[in-house]
């Protein structure tokens, strides 16, 4: 059902208030979904892992207990990475590289432009072609 011209009037102006009152909180919005924290997640994991494998290879040969911190450093990493790879999805991780090929990385990971008036209207118009 879409809205009537009263609705966006009041929803414009909700917007704007809100836009002046806290603008801060109006950009962490709109550049924050669901998936950002993971997927940061997941940088610092693939982080984790490289430099752990870094530092098993250099010190393999001089130091085994520093190659087994390397290796243990390693693990961690990679259950991190599979628990927020678990937490994304299949879904938010296809959608994610989709967006990464038409788009920044920023657009990808929640930036996308737009207001929040525009996103809403977006939401009631898929309504009423009868999808969900």
């Amino acid at each position: 059902m879409p809205l009537s011209e009263e609705e966006e009037r009041i929803l414009s102006e909700m917007e704007e208030r809100l836009i002046e009152t806290d603008p801060r909180l109006v950009r962490e919005v709109s550049e924050t979904t669901v998936y950002t924290g993971p997927l940061r997640s997941i940088k610092w994991a693939v982080g984790g892992f490289v430099a752990g494998l870094l530092l098993m290879v250099t010190t393999l040969s001089t130091s085994p207990l520093l190659a087994f911190v390397g290796f243990l450093i390693m693990l961690g990493s990679a259950l991190r990475l599979e628990r927020n790879a678990r937490q994304v999805g299949r879904t938010g991780l296809r959608q994610v590289a989709d967006s990464g090929r038409t788009a920044s990385l920023r657009e990808a990971v929640g930036g996308a432009g737009g207001s929040i008036r525009d996103r809403m209207r977006e939401r009631f118009r898929r309504g009423e072609d009868g999808r969900i």
